[in-house]
């Protein structure tokens, strides 16, 4: 659930921008991140890279969309929003800080937190969803070009998520798993 959260304004941009525009997609996906930041500030937790470049992409592409709203660029924004996703992921593992860290923390006690193998899991599973969001990126540009239906760009970014975390939950259960075998050797 977590993950979930973690991404819930980039989802709201992905069904506001559809049902509302991509003008108030992207205010509704700051206003979801704004609310989340708050609360996680009130619950003494520090905003990750996911919150904070989520906040300064969406805060960019609503003046953009206002600006130019009938922009070409509108037809990226899927696209666009994987790539930006994939370097807010490619820059937090160039400075040793996965953006899953700040997510996973949420599960875990202090002592499991500070742990090298911890920050070595979360090093992978980034990696993992830095790779799908820029697969996705350049899937969701070449279906633009293409020209291919809406229900397939829907279906590429679909993916780009659910192929990660359906990987970080399988890679979590299965470190999990060796633990628990450890342990009970």
């Amino acid at each position: 659930m977590s993950y979930v959260r973690g991404f819930l304004p980039w989802i709201v941009l992905a069904i506001a921008s559809s049902v509302f525009g991509w003008q108030w997609g992207a205010v509704a996906a700051f206003a979801a991140g704004v609310v989340l930041l708050n609360q996680d500030r009130r619950a003494g937790r520090q905003p990750g890279e996911l919150e904070l470049g989520g906040l300064a992409y969406f805060l960019a592409l609503a003046l953009l969309a206002f600006v130019a709203p009938h922009s070409p660029l509108e037809a990226y924004a899927g696209a666009l929003s994987s790539a930006w996703l994939a370097v807010i992921a490619g820059v937090g593992l160039a400075m040793g800080r996965p953006f899953t860290l700040a997510i996973a923390r949420r599960s875990v006690d202090e002592r499991t937190a500070r742990h090298p193998m911890f920050l070595h899991i979360n090093t992978v599973i980034t990696a993992v969803w830095a790779a799908s969001f820029a697969t996705t990126a350049l899937l969701g540009a070449t279906c633009v070009v293409l020209g291919e239906p809406e229900p397939m760009r829907i279906a590429v970014q679909a993916l780009g998520f659910a192929v990660p975390a359906m990987f970080t939950r399988a890679y979590v259960a299965r470190i999990e798993g060796r633990r628990g075998a450890l342990a009970a050797a």
